[in-house]
């Protein structure tokens, strides 16, 4: 039988079935044919139970000598008035009660007329003589008692014989003991005279229940053939869910039968007992014939019903047995079907593990995937195990389908064996390539262990004999240890692992095999430098014992024996100095080209091992976020493990692990690849950086983030999920140290580039490298910055609109407002307000700085929105009197003045710079404007640059360019900067303009770029503004220059220069006091040297012309002039 094919009916069953439905038949026949006789319509006591009741004939049960039954007509006044309907429904349902066998030799009828008259003697002879329907025998009549009635009858029955002429002879009696010579009194009903037993109404029940009884057992056999044949015609269905239902229903019509089975052996056995009730009573009551035949008939049903139900029970075992070896079938087949679908599954994705690992962490990470495949594809495994054995049993319990589940099992078996032998192969292969790879990387580890010996050597202690054999046995010692730990021969390589080696792998050996070689000629090389320095021997000097007598005089030679030492020493000196100082100089000459070319490979080999570093490091970093994504991210999506999900973890898989998946693609498919190409010249790497420094800007999405991922990661840790996807992935951390992954390694980029950067000063790629990490460190800045900035609540617009966050921290505040309520006035000077300020580039915030408890990342402050400041109408004053901490932030026209007081004096310069910054580059776009509208107004040739010093087009971006490599690093975790800040001006040193602060003190510089339309005066445009003035003075350098063209000056941060002049481009020409050297550096390297005045100074000037240089010791400042700014380095 095919696989779903229709169930059909056995052979044995068949037989079964067959068996049962005689038995069915036979019942049938004998609740029809035993009970009622009748051939047309059979009548039932219950039908005529009325007609009965008036007793006007009875069957007592009696029988004559031959066996005849005997019916009795007693004594009823009305019979005349019986309807013939009546008579003849009566007439007919007693001779109906009678076997066959009696009925056929004739009834006797004894008809008692004693206290009749002879007329309706007459009458009812004649009545029952026209109707009676069956045969009969013998008729007697037991006539009237009385003397005229009995005279009468003799009379008129010898007159009126020819009226009862019958079939049978009619005999008349005048009394009862006459009657007794005919029939036996045993046979007789008392008021006949005999001894039957004989109650009417009794026998009247028997007979309802004999008959109701018949009509129960006949129903019940019609019931059971039909439902036999219903079963023997079914065919089940293809599926499971139909064949348990078709299960389901013939089991509770199978029930049902049973129970209508029962009920009715209850009603024959109750039917049985009451019949023979009479003779449990006693010996003495006589039992008629008519009882015994009762009783032998329910006893006749009876026994057929029990065949009967043992019959259906045999066929209800084996239509029950192939019902659930259907189901059995169907539930195989629907487990092979989804057993078959995995396992393809995963023979596909077992197929997709063709990857043998390009390094260690990789081969490993490999190896856990399919130990981790495994484990999961086991469940799979397992089920097709069992239930091929499951087939199996079926078939050793002579299942019908035997043919249908055999191949099904030899199936899965073969399935599950080849499943197994392929993660046998597999392991095998990576097992081969974590092999190979570690015998890769022992031998870089042992050439990186020697080119770090190589490189601690100091060179100037190998010039000695005694240092040289030092370094030689260090060499030598090292040397020996290579027999371990390196690779001998790359074709016995090729040879062994022949089966997994790939071209990228070949590749990969033949790079370290390489690396090896060109270290030990390193090490040959050096190893013949130090044996050669070794084996030099110092000249010895051959000593000259003095004369006895000259030493006995005095122990110093004489005069004259000195100086003629002295001048035969310097004959041969003049004579062999040329020659000896040329050896000299080619000596050192080489001794310092030797010692430079080992320093710079000493680099190189530095450089190696930053470059190694940065790509194991990134490798892992790979393997881990991939690790994450498939053993958690992947797993919340899998339905088998939905019932270890909690709640809470429902749809938040984006807010658990945010953009990490965008991360992952970005370094797997981009940054790694790109970093590879950098393998062999790592000097160049900061490239790579630039090039993807847009694509690193993921990581802000992904720290915003953190903070909801920590909290939703506190509230659920606990749950199964993160348990088993811990335990499946073997990891010894949780998941939350995976997830913080991404915010270490942002972070870990900065220190790699400072110490590829620390190696690379004199290489090509130093520029990039530079670069690279400026921005890596705005990076951060950026993140970091944004991560306060998401923390701010209560601000009704768009933090978007306000430009790029500049700065943040928190600062101590008074404000001085002098217009507004007097209370604030007053009281704001006495008790400083703590605000957190956010610098934009369109508006500074104010905010108040709320601490959170908790945990984590929700210990984290929040910011609550207080005010704001456009800067188009913002000015600062750098210094104020009592505290150098301090500078005023004003607005309006110092309509509302803030006094704001940094942490040091650092963090104060940074940000008034960074202000000035944001002040210069708004003025310089009015200038633009300005010029741009009067250029449209005399529709006449653009005029000449100014000669000032504010940025030009021209070169501002260089300007920009520099300010942003010289970007404030600043770490995710707080507000600062790290490297020193610019400090205020020397008194006496700064820039003369004309003042627009018409409010401003004396005593207080300030610095506003609104207050060029405000308030300058007509005199200021007439006159225009003149050339930038340069200040001689010194300056104090603040971020090293050692790299330019070839007038460019070498300095060092912290060096003191003379400005000499300005040039183009942002360049200065300055003098070294210490070296006299004179060259051009950036303007932004240098800031104003601090003298013995304590004052600070600001960007000056007075009321006076425009272009008179008026020292101050504060002053404003709103067009043109820009004092020399600190970035920092």
């Amino acid at each position: 039988m095919g696989d779903g094919g229709p169930v059909r009916i056995s052979v044995a069953e068949m037989k079964s079935y067959y068996l049962y439905s005689e038995w069915c038949s036979w019942l049938l026949s004998v609740a029809e044919d035993e009970i009622m006789h009748q051939d047309i319509i059979p009548l039932c006591a219950a039908d005529i139970q009325d007609q009965l009741k008036k007793r006007f004939a009875y069957l007592s049960g009696g029988r004559g000598q031959d066996g005849s039954p005997v019916i009795t007509f007693p004594d009823y006044p009305a019979f005349s008035e019986i309807p013939d309907k009546e008579f003849q429904n009566v007439m007919t349902y007693l001779t109906g009660i009678p076997s066959l066998q009696d009925a056929g030799i004739g009834f006797i009828l004894v008809i008692d007329r004693r206290r009749d008259k002879w007329t309706s003697v007459k009458a009812s002879v004649l009545r029952i003589a026209a109707s009676f329907p069956a045969n009969l025998q013998l008729v007697l009549v037991l006539r009237p008692t009385g003397f005229f009635q009995r005279t009468l009858s003799d009379i008129a029955f010898k007159f009126n014989r020819d009226d009862f002429k019958m079939k049978v002879p009619v005999i008349m009696l005048s009394s009862v003991p006459d009657l007794h010579g005919y029939i036996d009194k045993s046979q007789l009903t008392e008021d006949l005279g005999g001894t039957l037993d004989y109650c009417h109404s009794r026998w009247l029940c028997q007979r309802t229940a004999i008959e109701s009884f018949a009509l129960m057992v006949k129903q019940t056999a019609q019931m059971l053939q039909s439902f036999g044949t219903e079963l023997a015609e079914t065919e089940l269905p293809n599926d499971v869910q139909s064949t348990s239902s078709v299960l389901c229903a013939h089991t509770q019509k199978k029930d049902k039968a049973k129970e209508d089975l029962r009920l009715a052996l209850k009603e024959g056995h109750s039917i049985l007992e009451s019949l023979r009730e009479p003779q449990a009573e006693g010996p003495e009551p006589g039992v008629n014939q008519d009882q015994l035949d009762n009783q032998a008939t329910v006893q006749r049903l009876l026994d057929q019903l029990n065949e009967t139900e043992a019959a259906f029970d045999e066929f209800w075992a084996k239509h029950q047995q192939k019902l659930e070896q259907c189901l059995q079938l169907r539930h195989f087949e629907q487990g092979f079907r989804e057993v078959k679908a995995v396992l393809d599954t995963v023979s596909q994705k077992i197929a997709t593990f063709t990857d043998i690992g390009n390094s260690l962490a990789h081969v490993e990470h490999l190896l856990r995937d399919l130990a981790s495949f495994e484990e999961r594809s086991s469940v799979a495994v397992e089920r097709a195990r069992a239930l091929s054995l499951d087939g199996e049993q079926l078939i050793e319990n002579k299942h019908y389908a035997v043919d249908c589940i055999r191949p099904k099992c030899e199936e899965l078996r073969h399935l599950c064996d080849q499943f197994s032998a392929e993660i046998a192969r597999r392991r095998g292969l990576l097992s081969k390539s974590l092999e190979l790879h570690r015998r890769l990387e022992t031998s870089m580890k042992w050439c990186d262990e020697g080119i770090y010996l190589l490189a601690s050597q100091p060179v100037d202690k190998c010039q000695s004999q005694d240092g040289a054999e030092a370094a030689l046995q260090e060499i030598e010692k090292f040397l020996e240890t290579g027999a371990e730990n390196k690779i001998q021969e790359l074709s016995a390589i090729y040879k062994e692992y022949d089966s997994i080696l790939n071209q990228d792998l070949m590749e990969h050996v033949r790079k370290v095999f390489q690396k090896q070689a060109s270290m030990e000629e390193v090490f040959h090389r050096r190893q013949a430098s130090l044996k050669k320095l070794a084996a030099r021997q110092t000249r010895p000097v051959q000593p000259v014992a003095p004369r006895p007598e000259a030493l006995a005089k005095s122990p110093c030679p004489s005069p004259g024996v000195r100086r003629g030492s002295e001048n035969s020493s310097s004959e041969g000196a003049l004579r062999r100095g040329p020659y000896r100082r040329a050896k000299s100089e080619m000596s050192d000459s080489r001794q310092s080209r030797s010692s430079a070319g080992e320093e710079e490979e000493s680099l190189a080999v530095l450089r190696r091992h930053v470059m190694s570093e940065l790509l194991d490091t990134e490798r892992a970093y790979v393997e881990e976020l991939l690790c994450v994504l498939e053993g958690y991210a992947a797993e919340m999506d899998n339905p088998l493990m939905a019932h270890l999900l909690s709640t809470g973890l429902h749809n938040k898989k984006d807010v658990l692990f945010g953009n990490m998946e965008e991360i992952y693609h970005f370094h797997n498919r981009i940054f790694l690849r790109e970093l590879e190409n950098y393998t062999d010249c790592p000097e160049l790497v900061g490239r790579c950086f630039l090039e993807r420094m847009e694509d690193f800007q993921i990581y802000e999405k992904y720290c915003q983030n953190k903070p909801r991922s920590e909290s939703l990661w506190r509230q659920c840790s606990d749950c199964a999920f993160f348990q088993e996807c811990q335990r499946k992935l073997d990891h010894k951390l949780s998941l939350d140290s995976y997830l913080l992954k991404p915010v270490q390694r942002i972070t870990k980029y900065q220190l790699l580039l400072k110490e590829m950067l620390k190696y690379s000063k004199n290489c090509e790629g130093a520029e990039d490298l530079q670069e690279a990490l400026s921005s890596i460190l705005g990076i951060l800045k950026a993140v970091n910055d944004s991560m306060h900035l998401i923390a701010i609540t209560g601000y009704d617009g768009n933090l978007g609109d306000l430009g790029k966050l500049l700065m943040q921290g928190s600062f101590s505040v008074w404000t001085d407002h002098k217009r507004g309520h007097t209370k604030v006035k007053e009281l704001a000077r006495f008790k400083p307000m703590q605000r957190h300020l956010f610098l934009h580039e369109k508006a500074v915030l104010f905010c108040k700085k709320r601490e959170e408890n908790g945990e984590g990342y929700e210990k984290a402050p929040s910011y609550s929105y207080k005010q704001s400041l456009n800067m188009a109408a913002v000015g600062i004053t750098e210094n104020v009197k009592g505290d150098a901490k301090k500078f005023e932030i004003w607005y309006n026209a110092r309509e509302e003045v803030y006094i704001v007081q940094a942490p040091t004096q650092e963090i104060k310069a940074a940000w008034v710079n960074e202000i000035r910054k944001v002040l210069t580059s708004q003025l310089q776009a009015c200038r633009e404007a300005s010029q741009h509208r009067a250029l449209e107004q005399s529709h006449s040739l653009p005029l000449p640059a100014p000669t000032s010093t504010s940025p030009s087009r021209g070169n501002s971006r260089n300007i920009k360019k520099l300010e942003e490599r010289k970007t404030d690093p600043l770490s995710l975790e707080g507000y600062g900067s790290s490297a020193p800040m610019s400090k205020p001006p020397e008194k006496g040193k700064g820039w003369s303009k004309t003042s627009h602060s018409l409010e401003a003190p004396e005593d207080d510089g300030g610095w506003s770029s609104a207050e060029e339309q405000i308030n300058s005066s007509d005199t200021e445009e007439d006159s225009g503004v003149g050339p930038k003035k340069l200040v001689p003075g010194k300056y104090t350098v603040v971020a090293d220059h050692e790299k330019g063209g070839p007038d460019a000056l070498v300095v060092r941060s912290g060096d003191v220069v003379d400005l000499v002049q300005e040039g183009d481009e942002g360049l200065w020409y300055v003098r070294d006091p210490t070296t006299g050297k004179e060259g051009w550096v950036p303007a932004s390297s240098l800031s104003v040297h601090l003298g013995q005045s304590g004052s600070a100074q600001c960007l000056s000037s007075s009321e006076s012309s425009p272009g008179s240089a008026v020292l101050s010791n504060s002053s404003s400042c709103s067009e043109g002039g820009q004092a020399p700014f600190t970035l920092q380095a």
